[in-house]
């Protein structure tokens, strides 16, 4: 068996000559130009694997015949198993995502994905359900905090709202740090997390009132973590998984974020009964933040080898990437809607128990709501996620999803005046699994649809335009917020409307996609980066 310093340098060797413009295949994918096969950068899998000895082909021709006349069946069986699938027989560590991809297309690649990975996706999923539920920390029980920090509650609405601006002024930091490396990022989102938390506590210290320059302040250093850890899982997912699970570990990391707001919405109203429990109810939330940013700090920083074709191929400089985004319709076409979607959800989560207490509606039932339009939406997701990894209709489930969110924000409308609990439920319930499966599948076809472009470049601009347009949208439903002498009183029935108005205005973009002529414009240009090098490697 050769020796895995051996194996280990062979692979590295390979990965380099990969990247290299030399090949004999056609180039792939091409930075610098749209769609063009015969430029940019090939990658010569197979010819790097013959010239190390090491893999399919020639070299590994030869490894065998030596490898005969030292061991017997059993062993050489052992060794070619390894060596056809580009790991060494006596690594625990290395694992092959999908043994079918290796049955279609051959057993030349020294591709693997490595146990490790789970460590940073419990991690990264970990710190967005903790960061989420940082955000929606006051909102629920919005009444007893204004009273506990001497405010009103449209500047308790302030926390939910700068937390969101803070998010899109800190993007561009958010950007550069993840082309640089996910680790760095995590890294920094944890230590901001665990600061952030603890001058909350500081401003909240004591049971008989706070001071809320000092939770503001917390609250958006919080913020600035949010961005890193939100906007983290698709360049996680790219660097760590291949095609078979990356919506599926998007889904995971991205939509724990919505889960924290889901227990901020259900735990908070049953801590917080009275305005004295702020205090206790922040110090337990800064506790949890702690135990969940200390592995944080221990992430792998990348795998050793990559997992797929794609991972070896140049990204865009983030200048060139923007550049390319910008003239891209396909890219508007998904991140207005996904924007605007994001925005709405966010605004809803704020605002939901202002939304239903003034017909009746008690700060746990409106909780229990919240929990509901999470809740649904995550196990929607669990279930569609896999199947999209599996089948790829990517475009179906966009084009499907994006009608049913705007119808349930124009029924929306109705529901708090009905005072009974069923409407609300139903229709947030159905909002929820519509919302929920977009987010990952819109997340990875805008990476599909760009591709080389920087995976971080596609997301962190979905997010912010999210970020963004969900503290505007907070604004003015405040602003829309009906007189106290009203009937009922405050209630936010325009805000309602306004809601409807926007969702389905945008809901026509999508559906566009693929149309006019423009049907090439929507292949998934990284899957088919992929399956093409290990198809060639297999036919070399």
């Amino acid at each position: 068996m050769a020796p895995r310093s051996r194996e280990h340098s062979s692979d590295r060797d390979a990965s380099t000559r990969a990247a290299q413009p030399t090949g004999p295949y056609e180039a792939l994918d091409s930075p610098n130009g749209d769609d063009k096969k015969q430029q940019g950068y090939a990658l010569d899998v197979m010819s790097s694997s013959r010239r190390n000895g090491n893999g399919a082909g020639a070299g590994y021709d030869d490894d065998v015949d030596g490898i005969k006349k030292a061991k017997g069946d059993d062993d050489l069986k052992r060794q070619d198993t390894a060596n056809a699938l580009g790991v060494d027989g006596d690594d625990d560590d290395g694992t092959v995502e999908g043994g079918s991809i290796i049955e279609r297309h051959g057993a030349g690649a020294p591709y693997r994905v490595y146990k490790r990975r789970w460590f940073g996706l419990v991690a990264l999923t970990l710190m967005n359900v903790i960061v989420s539920w940082d955000w929606l920390t006051f909102s629920p029980v919005s009444q007893h905090a204004a009273a506990y920090y001497g405010e009103s509650e449209s500047t308790i609405n302030w926390l939910s709202t700068g937390f969101l601006f803070v998010f899109v002024v800190i993007s561009p930091l958010t950007v550069y740090m993840l082309h640089w490396g996910v680790k760095p990022s995590i890294v920094t989102a944890a230590a901001l997390l665990l600061v952030g938390n603890w001058v909350r506590y500081a401003g909240s210290h004591d049971s008989a009132g706070g001071t809320f320059g000092v939770v503001m302040f917390g609250q958006v250093l919080i913020g600035a973590a949010q961005s890193f850890v939100l906007s983290g899982p698709t360049r996680y997912s790219d660097l760590w998984f291949t095609s078979r699970g990356r919506v599926g570990t998007t889904a995971l990391m991205s939509l724990a974020n919505p889960l924290g707001a889901a227990l901020g919405q259900l735990v908070v109203p049953f801590m917080v009964t009275q305005p004295s429990d702020v205090s206790s109810m922040v110090l337990y939330v800064s506790v949890i933040a702690t135990v969940i940013c200390i592995p944080s700090f221990f992430v792998p920083a990348a795998p050793p080898t990559p997992p797929a074709p794609s991972c070896e191929t140049p990204k865009e400089p983030l200048l060139a990437s923007v550049r390319r985004l910008g003239r891209n319709l396909e890219f508007w076409l998904i991140l207005l809607p996904y924007g605007i979607y994001v925005g709405l959800f966010n605004s809803i989560s704020s605002l939901l128990n202002q939304m239903m207490m003034p017909y009746g509606f008690s700060s746990d039932d409106a909780g229990i709501a919240g929990a509901v339009l999470i809740v649904v939406g995550l196990v929607a997701a669990a279930i569609t996620s896999p199947i999209l990894d599996r089948t790829k209709a990517f475009l179906l489930a966009i084009k499907t999803a994006i009608p049913l969110i705007g119808l349930c924000y124009l029924a929306f409308v109705w529901m708090p005046a009905t005072r009974v609990m069923a409407g609300p439920y139903v229709v947030l319930a159905v909002l929820g699994a519509a919302s929920f499966s977009l987010v990952p599948v819109a997340l990875e076809y805008l990476i599909e649809l760009s591709h080389p472009c920087s995976p971080e470049v596609t997301s962190t601009a979905a997010w912010s335009l999210g970020q963004l347009l969900g503290a505007a949208f907070i604004l003015i439903s405040d602003a829309l917020k009906a007189p106290a002498d009203a009937d009922p009183p405050a209630n936010l029935d325009r805000a309602l409307v306004f809601q409807a108005v926007i969702a389905l205005a945008v809901v026509p973009l999508p559906l566009c996609l693929g149309l006019f002529g423009r049907a090439d414009r929507v292949k998934l240009r990284r899957v088919e980066s992929d399956n093409r090098v290990l198809q060639r490697a297999s036919e070399a």
